[in-house]
């Protein structure tokens, strides 16, 4: 019998809690294993651990399914994640990207997904961290998508969902 291969969410600094409910639900639907809330974004619960109506109502339950864990700092996270062979791969606009679409994952191994902040994205010295950067090809002339929205399409483009 085969291993499943494991898929994680990184959810790094998102200030929006509706964004965060909103990555909670299409992780549920994309297959993720586990999201890890890195930096400031927000969780599940409030800070009295009561659960947060507020991103409840955007994640429409998927947050009772989804395992979670909060962790302050991502590079330690980053660090024990490679150790254990995870490819990871940032969603950023970066000179070193490459189209999502392109992508082809590593059978039998683990992948770890980063989207960060709604305006900085993900910072420079967590990218070089990263085995890949993929990239969403903007058509228009807006330059980024929300991040809730960039993170669906790249997790259903890269999972082949």
């Amino acid at each position: 019998m085969t291993k499943k291969q494991e898929n994680i969410l990184i959810i790094h600094n998102v200030r929006s809690v509706q964004n965060v409910g909103a990555m909670f639900r299409t992780a549920d639907a994309a297959g993720i294993d586990k999201i890890y809330l890195t930096g400031y974004t927000p969780t599940p619960l409030d800070r009295f651990g009561r659960k947060r109506g507020d991103l409840a109502k955007s994640a429409l339950g998927a947050e009772e399914f989804v395992s979670w864990e909060q962790k302050k700092s991502i590079l330690p996270l980053l660090a024990k994640l490679k150790k254990d062979k995870f490819t990871v791969i940032a969603v950023e606009q970066d000179k070193n990207s490459v189209d999502y679409k392109t992508l082809r994952l590593r059978s039998g191994q683990g992948n770890v997904f980063i989207v960060g902040a709604e305006v900085t994205g993900i910072p420079k010295n967590i990218l070089e961290k990263c085995d890949i950067i993929a990239e969403i090809p903007m058509l228009g002339k807006k330059e980024s998508l929300n991040v809730s929205v960039a993170c669906g399409i790249a997790l259903f483009g890269i999972l082949g969902r």
